[in-house]
């Protein structure tokens, strides 16, 4: 017997009655970028590996354990994108996109990653991340936070979100701090979870990020990053702290937020809840200003963030995921009536461009049709057999409301539309 087909493990389909909410909080938030000057761009899924070794840091969770690499016919090591960062980065060298000043861009799109599926934490995922090239201020990065801000107003998910900020200076001050967090950890190496034994020598700002209950206390002891920032980062930092207060932006400096991807530096920030477990950063990021230069471009100031659409998702509660019902819904029988309905949708399509209508097809009798059409969710049908169609007209029959069916001729119909119908 052979085996049942089936999505792969954290791999899963979005059905039509997920895709309303799906394509409505899209609609708002890319509303939000076009307001504010993003324009988009849409990057490849796959990329040479070298890409992400060089970008994300060999010794992160990610390139040693999560990525989905393999080798093409050709040899070449390639693999499924675990994040957009570098490959739009890798885009703009390539195309000289840089060249021209300041530069703001969004992408939306699935990211993969070989993690052990959970809720919240998936193997395919989609996030739409947000990249600004070229300023090296604090002011552009308090913009994206006032993005975001009215990302969770209008899709009413404000008061289920937290901003958490944190600066990790630049990469001297960051090898100061490294150092010392090495010394104190090693003192207490026995105490160290098995994660946090292994990024030690490698990666130990990680250390700093674990959800291990046990690690907690020793983490509170550990040195503080902010307090090994010179002048000019906390200068930044200031300006950027100033930015939100003036706005009246409410935040947490969370001095244990290091991020996971070794190309960030100055500011970084994640909006964090409490209603999604243990996944509960919803929209994360901040400054790169070393990675464009890292990856053979100019020295270019950067600034970014990714936001989880699943988690995102998992936060509302169907309130931008209602699906407009069809205005009619057209049932015809009869060779005659197949034809002349035909001419007669596309008619009222072509003067309507936003009517919702639904033609059956398939054939049927009159009583299949009507159970079609009142299941649609259709505010009226149109019926047009032999008869009408030899008469030009068409019968009008409300589903939704009290009413008698009428016959109409097209100029009724379409006067009809535009006394009764918003189009």
């Amino acid at each position: 017997m052979s085996q049942k087909l089936q999505a792969v493990r954290g791999m899963h389909d979005i059905l039509p009655d997920e895709t309303p909410l799906w394509r409505n909080v899209e609609t708002i938030l890319i509303q939000e970028l076009e307001r504010a000057g993003f324009d988009e761009i849409r990057l490849p899924i796959v990329e040479k590996t070298e890409l992400f070794k060089r970008s994300i840091g060999e010794v992160t969770d990610i390139v040693e354990k999560e990525m989905y690499t393999f080798q093409d016919k050709s040899g070449d090591s390639l693999t499924l994108r675990p994040e957009g960062t570098a490959g739009c980065v890798r885009a703009c060298i390539e195309h000289g996109l840089l060249r021209t000043g300041q530069l703001r861009l969004w992408y939306l799109g699935p990211m993969f990653r070989h993690e052990r599926p959970q809720k919240g934490r998936y193997r395919q995922f989609h996030q739409l991340g947000v990249e600004v090239f070229g300023t090296p201020g604090p002011d552009i990065d308090a913009e994206l936070i006032f993005l975001n801000v009215r990302w969770w107003q209008r899709l009413g998910v404000a008061d289920k979100v937290a901003l958490q900020i944190n600066s990790l200076g630049t990469l001297d001050e960051r090898r100061a701090y490294r150092d010392d967090l090495v010394a104190y950890f090693s003192t207490y190496e026995d105490a160290l979870d098995a994660d946090s034994r292994r990024r030690l020598h490698t990666n130990p700002l990680r250390i700093l990020d674990s959800k291990n209950p046990e690690m907690q206390e020793l983490i509170e002891g550990a040195p503080k990053l902010l307090d090994y920032l010179g002048e000019a980062s906390r200068v930044h930092f200031r300006g950027f702290t100033d930015l939100l207060d003036a706005v009246g932006v409410p935040y947490v400096v969370n001095s244990r937020l290091v991020r996971g991807l070794d190309y960030y530096g100055l500011t970084v920030f994640e909006w964090v809840t409490s209603e999604l477990g243990a996944q509960g950063t919803v929209c994360a990021g901040g400054r790169y200003d070393t990675l464009v230069e890292q990856l053979g471009g100019r020295p270019t100031p950067a600034v970014g963030f990714a936001l989880g659409m699943e988690r995102l998702l998992a936060l509302l509660e169907g309130s931008h995921g209602r699906k407009e019902t069809p205005h009619f819904y057209l049932v015809r029988v009869g060779a005659a009536a197949e034809r002349a309905s035909a001419v007669l949708a596309e008619t009222l399509r072509r003067r309507f461009p936003e009517l919702r209508l639904i033609v059956h097809c398939g054939g049927g009798s009159f009583k299949s049709q009507f159970k079609k059409a009142d299941k649609s969710g259709a505010r009226y049908a149109l019926i047009v057999g032999d008869e009408e169609a030899t008469a030009g007209k068409v019968a009008l029959k409300p589903l939704r409301e009290a009413g008698e069916q009428r016959i109409l001729t097209q100029a009724e119909l379409i006067e009809f539309i535009e006394n009764h119908i918003r189009v």
